[in-house]
């Protein structure tokens, strides 16, 4: 058995949001696509990233009466994400999500977005590894 290419794990092609967007499209995009992680990009090359939790601050600012309410994504995203080459070794990219306590970490080719690997994503994998090689014995896959 092979270990797994981080390719096979991850999210091809994701959504991305641009640095100097309004708060409100990245909040659209997680929404729309019920994504939780969305890469923020500025000229194409992956700079950030912004989850669920960064909107919800940022929306709750954005309702205080001392602020107008024009936040951008700039203005919340978390900058330096863990991002990783599409070739790196599954088990090197998994070792840093630790060391780094991150959920998520954006999957680039040549620099650019190619991917994002979030836990969700690697749990899915491991849960069909577990059912593909130690099936129950009553032929039951819940869990």
């Amino acid at each position: 058995m092979k270990v797994p290419l981080l390719k096979q794990l991850m999210t091809p092609f994701p959504y991305a949001v641009e640095l100097d967007a309004p708060l409100e499209k990245a909040g659209e995009l997680l929404e729309t696509h019920r994504i939780h992680h969305l890469p923020v990009v500025q000229e194409h090359r992956p700079v950030g990233l912004i989850t669920d939790r960064e909107m919800s601050a940022g929306l709750a600012a954005a309702v205080r009466p001392e602020n107008p309410g024009n936040l951008l994504v700039r203005d919340v995203y978390v900058p330096e994400p863990c991002v990783v080459d599409i070739n790196a070794p599954l088990e090197r990219v998994l070792q840093a999500m630790a060391e780094r306590h991150v959920d998520a970490v954006i999957v680039t080719r040549k620099e650019r977005l190619a991917g994002v690997l979030t836990s969700m994503d690697i749990c899915r994998y491991f849960a069909a590894y577990l059912r593909e090689n130690f099936p129950r014995p009553d032929g039951s896959d819940i869990a």
